[in-house]
């Protein structure tokens, strides 16, 4: 691990660890002397016979695993991308985080899985646009929680702003 911390970055539903934002979030942090790793959920996506999500539990388990490890040699920050997103909240209540990256976060995956993140430095970057996830639900989530938000145009991939995201991204760490 290097001497300033080590960053987990979760892909979306249905994308994968060599996904261009999670790619570029990697680039940023490696930048500024941090170390990046990018888990593989493709294989959990693919279990639609356990909900239209795939299996979200052991999504969450993997990472549960990945960031105990990783917390327990340094700083800690995780990101994510909409369910890479809301599982990086969830796991930041269970493992000692140093801050929180989120990309068109859900803000509840169903009525009775709204996102949570610790209370731990967060920044989040949403489209205006974003066709799964109303922007004034993210709007509310995070200032609720006090973080810093930069809403785009654009829709839930994020495509055209992943060098936005990037530095967002360098933004959150630079600060930590």
């Amino acid at each position: 691990m290097s001497a300033r911390g080590h960053c987990i970055l979760s892909h979306g539903f249905e994308s994968g660890p060599d996904a261009t934002k999670v790619a570029a979030l990697a680039d940023a942090a490696e930048r500024l002397g941090w170390t990046a790793e990018r888990p593989d959920y493709t294989d959990l996506d693919a279990r639609r016979e356990i909900s239209p999500l795939g299996d979200v539990a052991a999504r969450i388990e993997r990472l549960q695993r990945l960031a105990m490890d990783a917390a327990s040699r340094g700083p800690l920050v995780l990101a994510g991308s909409s369910l890479g997103a809301w599982i990086a909240g969830h796991v930041s209540l269970q493992v000692p985080v140093a801050g929180l990256f989120l990309m068109a976060p859900p803000v509840r995956l169903d009525a009775a899985h709204p996102l949570q993140a610790a209370e731990v430095p967060l920044s989040v970057v949403h489209g205006w646009d974003d066709e799964l996830i109303p922007a004034a639900d993210v709007v509310g989530w995070t200032c609720a929680r006090r973080g810093r938000l930069l809403l785009v145009d654009d829709t839930h991939r994020l495509s055209a702003h992943v060098e936005a995201s990037a530095d967002a991204f360098a933004a959150l760490l630079r600060t930590l």
